[in-house]
């Protein structure tokens, strides 16, 4: 049972967590995953990925093995890496230090240590780490890396333009119940560019799109920034691309439960 100080952040590392899955396996549909052995075996694993060429059945039920890895993974963690924050971090400058991005590698192994063996076994199944395990930290490493970032990232400082146009699902895949992270439509990284080349009006630069880490990842995957800046600065335009549309088909179907 988690403490009300470690639901929101159990609900982060679940979200970075998923991000990383479904990085995964999405490029890898179709193949044949093994029913996991095990504790809590009610979770009906994932029997097949599916391509978001074909129907999306099967990716619904991604969300159950996340929760279900999630709580594992999670509940094995320092509670101090349970309950991180922003807050901790300044009144606890050894927190700084123990938990700063990148991980030390002693840090990381003494993590792999405390992971239940269903963990791993549950991973290895899905082809996700290697049978040896010899891959676990890598896979896991940035899982971690993600959730300390965002756990500590300081309060957001939106101006009323940003905040009065937060929506409350992801604007690509339209999933709610998720820490939803904001896109600038034009890279900030392309701003000086986008004014020398008129690309764009100065007031242009800070429009935003609400997406959640998963398909954040996801549109910077498929394009560079400056064509971000270029071709594809707003939703429509993202949601005109088939492959983007077929990825808020698909992953539109991992949807969490409100705890």
């Amino acid at each position: 049972m988690l403490s009300d100080d470690e639901i929101a952040s159990f609900e982060t590392f679940a979200d970075c967590l998923s991000t990383t899955v479904i990085a995964k396996l999405a490029p890898n549909a179709g193949k044949a995953k093994k029913r996991v052995k095990g504790r809590k075996n009610e979770v009906k694993p994932v029997i097949r990925m599916t391509n978001p060429d074909d129907d999306i059945g099967d990716a619904a039920e991604l969300s159950d093995f996340v929760q279900y890895l999630a709580e594992e993974i999670f509940c094995s963690l320092p509670e101090r890496l349970r309950t991180l924050s922003y807050s901790a971090m300044q009144e606890d400058a050894s927190l700084v230090e123990k938990y700063g991005v990148p991980l030390e590698t002693a840090l990381l192994e003494r993590l792999m240590e405390h992971l239940p063996p269903s963990a791993a076994e549950s991973l290895s199944s899905y082809g996700l780490i290697k049978s040896d395990m010899s891959n676990l930290d890598r896979f896991l490493e940035p899982v971690f890396e993600t959730y300390i970032t965002a756990s500590t990232a300081p309060p957001p400082e939106y101006t009323p333009a940003i905040a009065a146009t937060r929506p409350s699902a992801c604007e690509i895949c339209d999933r709610e119940h998720l820490p939803l992270t904001y896109h600038h439509l034009i890279p900030r990284q392309m701003h000086t560019k986008a004014l020398k080349r008129g690309w764009h009006k100065d007031w242009e630069l800070n429009r935003v799109a609400w997406l959640c880490r998963a398909c954040h990842s996801y549109v910077h995957k498929i394009a560079t920034n400056e064509e971000l800046a270029r071709e594809l600065f707003s939703v429509d335009m993202l949601m005109e691309r088939v492959d983007v549309q077929k990825w808020a088909a698909w992953v539109g179907k991992v949807r969490w439960k409100a705890r």
